[in-house]
C-alpha cells in the first residue's frame, strides 16, 4: 500500500470508493513529467515528441496487461461515459442490415441507458431492457430470448455501481455471439478490483474509467477487439484508430496506465481478499449492533470485494448519513431537496419503496483499514439508534 493521499482527512471515514477513488500518489508522480518537461504533441515528428509517444505506448500496454488484451485494442477516451457511448452508439450506427436493435438491462449505468435512449430518439434504434432477479443479476436465458437478427450490440455492466453485483458476463457474451451480436461490458467498477480477461470472457468491447481505479477524472479507455468497425465518438484527426479524435492527453494516459499497473500488482498480492474481509467485518459489526435490522441488497457471493449495500429497517439512508457527519458514503437514492427518490436499481430488484430509501452504499478501497471500518460501524449504528428512538423517550 502506498502513502495515504492528502485528501483522505483523518476526521472522515471514506466509504465512497465506488463514487471516486483518491488519486494514488504514485500515479501523480508518474504523470508529473508529462505536464511540464515532456509537453510535446505525441503525433509530431520531431525529437521532443518521442518521449510522449513512447509514454502512450507504455500506458496502452499496461492497461492491456490488466485485462488480458493486446495493446492495439486499447482506445483512450475522456472517461468511462465516453467509452460507453463509443461502444454502444458506435456499434449500433455501424449495423448494416436494416434498423438496429440494442439490448441492455434495467439496472445498467446511465451512460449506457441514456445512449440507448438517444439512439432510439434520433435513429429509430429499437432498445430492449432485460429484467434482473432479486439479487440484481441478468438471466442468460432472458438474453437469448431477446436476441434477434437485427441485434447489433448487447451492453451489460460487469459490476453494478450501487450493489457491486457481478453479472455472468461470459455466459451473456456467448449468448450474444451465438446470434451474431457484439457484446460490450462496462467494467468501470470492476477493473482492478477483480481479475478480468477479455479473451476468457469473450467480450468485444470493455469500458475502463480512470477515477474508479486511483487515476484522475477525465480519462478512460475502451477495449475494442482488433478489427472491429465502430462509428467514431469524436471526429477529427484520426487519433486512437480514428475512434476518438483529438490530441491525446499524455499525462492522463500515463496516469491511467500507471493505475492499471498498480491494480495488477494488487490483484496478484491479495488486495481483493483483504477488501472482502473488511467488507464482511463491516457487515457483521453492523448486524451485531443493529440486530434484525440490517439487510443485504445484492448477491451474497457474486459481488465486488469492497462493496456493501445494505438497508437498515426503520431508517432513511439520507437522514442517517446526515446524522453521521464523520462518514463519507452514499445512499441508494437520488436526493432532490427533502424528497429523495428511491434507487431504480433496488426497485428493479423487487425491493419496496421503504427498503430502497433506507439503502446505504458503503464501499472500501486501497486505504481502508480495520480500525476505520469498526469506527464506521459504530457511528452508523449510533446514528440509526438515534433515528429509531422516539423523541423524549
Amino acid at each position: 500500500m502506498s502513502g495515504r493521499p492528502e485528501g483522505l482527512r483523518d476526521e472522515f471515514v471514506y466509504l465512497d470508493y465506488n463514487a471516486t477513488t483518491p488519486v494514488d500518489p504514485r500515479v501523480v508522480e508518474a504523470m508529473q513529467p508529462y505536464l511540464g518537461t515532456h509537453f510535446a504533441n505525441p503525433s509530431s515528428d520531431h525529437a521532443l515528441s518521442r518521449q510522449p509517444r513512447q509514454a502512450l505506448t507504455t500506458a496502452r500496454r499496461q492497461i492491456a496487461d490488466l485485462i488480458g488484451a493486446h495493446p492495439e485494442g486499447i482506445v483512450f477516451t475522456g472517461g468511462g461515459s465516453v467509452a460507453d457511448t463509443l461502444a454502444v452508439r458506435g456499434a449500433a450506427l455501424r449495423h448494416r442490415d436494416g434498423p438496429a436493435h440494442v439490448i441492455t438491462q434495467v439496472t445498467e449505468h446511465p451512460a449506457v441507458l441514456e445512449t440507448c435512449r438517444a439512439l432510439n430518439r434520433l435513429h429509430g434504434v429499437e432498445v430492449t431492457h432485460l429484467p434482473v432477479d432479486a439479487h440484481g443479476r441478468v438471466d442468460p436465458d432472458d438474453l437469448a430470448r431477446a436476441l434477434t437478427p437485427r441485434t447489433a450490440v448487447v451492453s451489460i455492466m460487469t459490476a453494478n455501481n450501487e450493489t457491486g453485483v457481478l453479472q455472468p458476463i461470459a455466459e451473456l457474451a456467448a449468448a450474444a455471439h451465438e446470434r451474431g451480436a457484439l457484446f460490450h461490458t462496462d467494467a468501470a467498477q470492476a477493473a482492478g478490483k477483480i481479475p478480468l480477461d477479455v479473451t476468457g470472457l469473450d467480450v468485444d468491447l470493455l469500458t475502463i474509467a480512470g477515477h474508479k481505479m486511483y487515476a484522475p477524472k477525465g480519462i478512460g479507455a475502451l477495449y475494442v477487439r482488433p478489427g472491429l468497425d465502430l462509428e467514431p465518438a469524436i471526429y477529427g484527426g484520426g487519433q486512437e484508430r480514428g475512434l476518438h479524435a483529438g490530441t491525446e492527453p499524455v499525462a492522463s494516459a500515463v496516469a491511467l496506465g500507471t493505475a492499471a499497473h498498480l491494480a495488477a500488482t494488487d490483484l496478484r498480492t491479495g488486495e481483493p481478499a483483504r477488501l472482502t474481509s473488511l467488507r464482511d467485518r463491516l457487515h457483521q459489526r453492523l448486524s451485531d449492533l443493529l440486530p434484525g435490522r440490517v439487510h443485504l441488497n445484492g448477491h451474497p457471493e457474486h459481488r465486488l470485494p469492497g462493496t456493501l449495500n445494505i438497508s437498515i429497517t426503520g431508517t432513511r439512508g439520507d437522514r442517517l448519513l446526515a446524522s453521521a457527519p464523520g462518514i463519507a458514503a452514499a445512499t441508494g437514492s437520488a436526493c432532490h431537496s427533502d424528497s429523495p427518490e428511491p434507487s431504480p436499481v433496488l426497485l428493479a430488484m423487487g425491493h419496496d419503496h421503504d427498503r430502497a430509501l433506507a439503502a446505504l452504499r458503503l464501499t472500501l478501497g486501497r486505504w481502508s483499514t480495520q480500525d476505520e471500518t469498526d469506527q464506521a460501524a459504530q457511528q452508523i449504528a449510533d446514528s440509526a439508534h438515534a433515528l429509531l428512538t422516539p423523541p423524549g423517550s
